[in-house]
């Protein structure tokens, strides 16, 4: 029986991380679209401005809910906050949130679809590395392999033709910065979601680094013609909150929790596929064999990790 509702729980995580992926690829193309009429910082201030009240009203929601009865360790735990919880809260909020999402949409303003997407695409492995020289996880010979397919399906699907250094080089450093940011996010919360809920980690994080973020980018808020932008990318600017910020980066921190950062992070390399899919279908982007059979190498690297982790 144990080994059958262990199955299931990885089934379900499977599926919620295949639901974060498909979150993540779509937003790629709403953001491309909406960052015509609003700029990209401005519109990322107000994203998380929306997904951190969205985050701390669930959180005071799930503390009503836990105090009348039990809730998923998902959503609440009892333990109390430490001094070093506190610390550990801070420094996430600042580097996984402003560090990482003001170098991200900064870096792929100013470089190529193609190399951002290469770039992001080492997320896995920078996680793997990390991890295992942490003492975190041991990563075996089938992760590392898995890994390796994958880098090399997402150099098929955007790295050929991408061109590093010269006019790209400010937001190759940048996207690069933004992977150190997202790895150290990743792993430095190891211990933080081990007491307390993914919901609350992710949501007080964002709410501390969405402070500074949204300071840096004020200068641009202020600036912003409100009146300019179309129903559609206010709306766009809405879901996006809700999906890419909230319900994504929920279902991440979950993931960590569970299947360690290792194997969660792998399934991010996944979402150039899907933008890649959604933004032919959407945008008229073409769709190449090359492009296919990098699809295919990405697809088989998952599938080889998750084998791992069953073993």
């Amino acid at each position: 029986m144990e080994a059958e509702a262990d199955r299931r729980a990885r089934a379900g995580i499977d599926a919620l991380l295949v639901l974060m992926v498909l979150i993540w690829g779509v937003n790629y193309s709403v953001l491309k679209r909406a960052f015509v009429e609003i700029p990209p910082q401005p519109f990322n201030a107000l994203r998380m401005v929306i997904a951190s009240g969205l985050f701390l009203g669930a959180i005071r929601l799930a503390r009503r809910r836990a105090a009348r009865g039990r809730l998923s360790a998902i959503f609440h735990t009892p333990h109390p906050l430490t001094r070093r919880d506190r610390i550990d809260l801070l420094w996430l909020g600042f580097v996984g949130h402003c560090c990482y999402q003001y170098c991200f949409v900064a870096g792929v303003a100013a470089t190529s679809v193609s190399n951002a997407a290469l770039i992001i695409g080492a997320t896995p492995v920078s996680v793997a590395v990390l991890s295992a020289a942490l003492g975190r996880e041991r990563i075996g010979a089938l992760h590392w392999l898995g890994a390796a397919v994958s880098i090399s399906g997402i150099y098929f699907v955007v790295g050929r033709g991408a061109s590093f250094g010269g006019s790209t080089l400010t937001g190759d450093l940048l996207i690069m910065l933004s992977v150190g940011c997202w790895t150290a996010y990743t792993l430095g919360a190891s211990r933080l979601i081990a007491r307390h809920s993914p919901l609350y980690v992710t949501g007080m994080t964002m709410a501390i680094g969405g402070v500074p973020y949204v300071l840096l980018a004020l200068p641009a808020l202020i600036r912003l013609d409100w009146t300019g932008p179309s129903s559609w990318t206010w709306i766009a600017l809405v879901l996006s909150a809700i999906f890419a910020l909230g319900l994504a980066y929920l279902i991440w921190y979950t993931a960590v929790q569970k299947i360690g950062p290792s194997r969660t992070a792998i399934y991010s390399n996944v979402v150039p596929i899907v933008a890649m899919a959604v933004a032919a279908l959407w945008l008229g982007e073409p769709l190449t064999r090359t492009k296919l059979i990098g699809a295919t190498a990405v697809l088989t690297g998952v599938a080889l990790t998750r084998t791992a982790r069953r073993r």
